[in-house]
């Protein structure tokens, strides 16, 4: 406990010497922060994917043959979809309180347009790999997880024999290896923060968001936390949690997550927090986190929902209470299908946009605000992860197959 503490006061420290760094405006200061913070993503990005497959792999592997199997991945579907509905559900009150106004046509014209990019149908597609090295090579997570998913159920339902063993001490021996890893990594992390919080700093400093741009993305920082300081909580307390309590275990993954903007780079913080800090039971760590990293995104559903909304109301659509809460199925939907990287939900958002006609050139101004905005959306997916893992696990604590 005294080491978790010193390392949430180093990781303070860290933010608020980042802090100041970041109001110097600094050219020179602001190239090295944004190298060094560039850097860090890519090392987590890079440890992130090969613990997403391994996560999962050795779960199954270990108890795939298991009744609790089936018990844990049916809670957390379970919770993963009642908070990701009721986040989108929140954002869709706020948006109707606050009303942000449409964008004038003059402002859409000297806005720059986005590049689409894929449809929709064309990524719920991309999910399902035609070769095994693809998503590996581009991050595709939810890929990864199939992948995972079907070689650790068939390693678990092969007889036993050397085979299977060699299989089974294998992926249990790369995963080790990547732990060491993160372990270093996390080390030399306060690096990290420093540069992370420059990068926050800077924009920040940079002037203040008037206007109709102002009052969206009021619309979904509220929304969001509502979700995490109100809902998310109520959900622990119903549960017979402690809110602060698990707050406290899982604080070094939300603040991971406010800076690199990507939860499923923060999984390796993720597991660690739940495992050695809240004690979670790791057959249910490994195979929860790893499973909401990649389909619960509370942040994500309620920005697809308010930006489809507002953006389809700067095109002149107005929708009814109906259509809107059509919209409302459609984000949880899309926000399970989303990946966990950074601008996930802003090009998934994009896609859906394009696909009904919407102008997508609001997207363009919307996205030197969306930084801000997904930070805080992530911190938020990954406070709701620890959540659903923390529920589950006390759902299932005390069942034989677990102990």
């Amino acid at each position: 406990m005294k080491s978790s503490n010193r390392q949430l006061i180093w990781w303070l420290g860290a933010l608020a010497a980042g802090t100041l760094l970041g109001l110097l405006r600094s050219g020179a200061v602001d190239a090295v922060c944004n190298f060094i913070a560039t850097l860090y993503t890519r090392l987590f990005q890079f440890l992130a994917v090969p613990t997403v497959a391994l996560a999962i792999m050795t779960t199954l592997i270990s108890f795939g043959r298991q009744k609790s199997t089936r018990r844990i991945f049916s809670r957390t579907i379970t919770y993963t979809l009642l908070t990701t509905f009721v986040a989108a559900l929140v954002g869709l009150g706020m948006y109707l309180l606050i009303s942000p106004e449409p964008i004038q046509k003059e402002m859409l014209s000297s806005g720059g347009s986005v590049d689409a990019g894929e449809t929709f149908y064309e990524h719920i597609v991309s999910v399902i790999p035609n070769n095994i090295v693809q998503p590996f090579l581009s991050g595709n997570v939810l890929s990864i997880l199939l992948i995972a998913v079907a070689f650790g159920l068939a390693i678990s339902f092969m007889p036993d024999s050397n085979r299977r063993k060699v299989l089974v001490d294998g992926v249990q021996g790369l995963q080790e290896v990547f732990f060491i890893l993160i372990k270093a990594l996390i080390k030399t992390l306060p690096l990290g923060i420093t540069a992370f919080a420059a990068q926050l700093s800077a924009q920040l400093s940079g002037g203040i968001i008037l206007g109709s741009l102002g009052r969206w993305a009021a619309v979904i920082l509220i929304g969001n936390v509502l979700q995490f300081a109100v809902v998310l909580p109520l959900f622990l307390l119903i549960r017979g949690l402690n809110p602060l309590k698990v707050l406290k275990a899982m604080g070094p993954a939300v603040v991971m997550a406010l800076f690199t903007k990507s939860s499923a780079a923060t999984l390796p913080v993720t597991l660690s927090s739940a495992e050695n800090r809240l004690g979670v039971n790791p057959k249910v760590s490994r195979f929860v986190l790893p499973i909401c990293t990649t389909i619960n995104m509370n942040g994500c559903a309620a920005f697809i929902l308010v930006t489809s909304l507002f953006v389809m109301r700067c095109g002149g659509m107005e929708l009814s209470i109906w259509q809107m809460l059509l919209w409302l199925v459609v984000s949880v939907v899309a926000a399970v299908g989303n990946a966990g990287v950074p601008m996930g939900c802003f090009f998934l958002t994009l896609s859906l946009m394009t696909g009904v006609g919407a102008p997508v050139e609001v997207m363009g101004l919307i996205l030197p605000v969306y930084t801000i905005v997904d930070m805080v959306e992530t911190a938020e997916n990954v406070w709701s992860d620890s959540c659903v893992c923390a529920m589950t696990d006390k759902d299932l604590r005390g069942l034989e197959e677990l102990t």
